[in-house]
C-alpha cells in the first residue's frame, strides 16, 4: 500500500503486538524474551537492504579479520544510523516495537537511546559475555534492547544466546566487553550451574533483554554475514547519573548531549519513541 505521500506503508512497523501476562511476566523473572513473527519478511527485506548499505557506507573497507582485536572480529559495528537516513529513521521510530518495550518494562513510554546495526561477518568471532549497561550512565533499571536479525539466523550464524535471570545478579556489573569478560562470567556461570538459552532465530523474530542481562554470541561459520538491527530504548522519565567509568563519560557526551547529571536524558538524540495515552 502506498500513502499519500508515495511511501510504502509497512503496516506492521506501527501496529500493536499484544503481549500475554505470562510473557511479561517471563521478560520479567528471565530478563530478556525472543518473541516470534514480530515484522514480516518484507518489512526485513526492505529495510534490511537500506541498512546495509547504510552501514557499507559508513565501513567501506574493514580491516582483515586477522589484524582485529576479539571485540573488532565480533562485528561491524555501526551506530545511530537513524540520524543520517530517513528510511533507517522509519523503522527505528517505528511504534510497534517501541511499544513491545514499553509493555515489558512497565514504563509509562520509551525514549531511544541510540539504535545500532551489527554485522558479524562471515568467520567473525565470538561476541564476549557482558552486560550492555555498563555503558550506559542511566539511574534506572528499566532500559531494553531489541535484537533484530535480518535475515534467518541458525545457531551456525551466532545468533544472541542469554544467560536468565542474570539481570538480578551484581556480579560481573563491573567488566566490559572483553576477554576477560567472557572468561570470568562464563566461568561463573559454569561455577553455579547457571542455563544458557540458545535458540536459531526464524526472519521476523524479534528478542528483548534487559540492560544488566548478560549474553554472549558465537562466531558466524556461515559464509553469509550475520546482519542485525538493534534498538536501545530506555524509560521515558530516566535520568542521567554521573559517569563512573571513561565508558560512561563518552556515552553522555555522544549519545545524550548537553544532557546535566540528574537531568531527564532527553537531548534532541533521544526523542519519545512511544508513550502510553490516558486510560492505558
Amino acid at each position: 500500500m502506498i500513502d499519500s505521500g508515495g511511501q510504502i506503508v509497512y503496516d506492521d512497523l506501527n501496529s500493536g503486538y499484544p503481549l500475554q501476562a505470562d510473557q511479561l511476566q517471563a521478560y520479567s523473572d528471565q530478563g530478556f524474551i525472543h518473541l516470534k513473527h514480530v515484522l514480516s519478511k518484507e518489512t526485513l527485506a526492505d529495510f534490511g537492504r537500506e541498512i546495509t548499505q547504510a552501514v557499507l557506507r559508513r565501513e567501506p573497507d574493514p580491516k582483515p579479520m586477522e589484524s582485529r582485536t576479539t571485540y573488532e572480529k565480533a562485528f561491524l559495528q555501526v551506530p545511530n544510523l537513524w540520524a543520517e537516513n530517513e528510511q533507517v529513521k522509519r523503522f527505528v521510530f517505528g511504534r510497534r516495537l517501541a511499544e513491545i518495550a514499553t509493555a515489558l518494562m512497565g514504563t509509562r513510554g520509551v525514549r531511544l537511546y541510540h539504535d545500532q546495526a551489527l554485522y558479524k561477518e562471515a568467520g567473525g568471532g565470538i561476541t564476549p559475555f557482558h552486560a550492555d549497561q555498563y555503558y550506559w550512565p542511566l539511574d534506572t533499571l528499566s532500559t531494553c534492547t531489541a535484537w533484530i536479525p535480518l535475515q534467518a539466523t541458525p545457531l551456525e550464524m551466532g545468533p544472541l544466546e542469554f544467560w536468565p535471570k542474570s539481570h538480578h545478579l551484581d556480579l560481573g556489573r563491573d567488566l566490559a566487553i572483553s576477554d576477560q569478560s567472557e572468561q570470568l562470567l562464563d566461568d561463573l556461570r559454569h561455577q553455579d550451574h547457571f542455563s544458557l538459552v540458545q535458540e536459531p532465530f526464524d526472519l521476523g523474530d524479534v528478542s528483548f533483554h534487559s540492560g544488566w542481562t548478560f549474553h554472549h554470541a558465537a562466531p558466524n561459520a556461515s559464509d553469509r554475514p550475520r546482519a542485525v538491527m538493534t534498538i536501545i530504548y530506555m524509560d521515558m522519565d530516566a535520568r542521567v547519573k554521573a559517569p563512573i567509568r571513561a565508558e560512561q563519560v563518552n556515552d553522555l557526551a555522544t549519545w545524550m548531549p548537553g544532557v546535566a547529571v540528574g537531568g531527564v536524558a532527553a537531548s534532541p538524540l533521544n526523542p519519545v519513541l512511544y508513550q502510553r495515552r490516558e486510560g492505558d
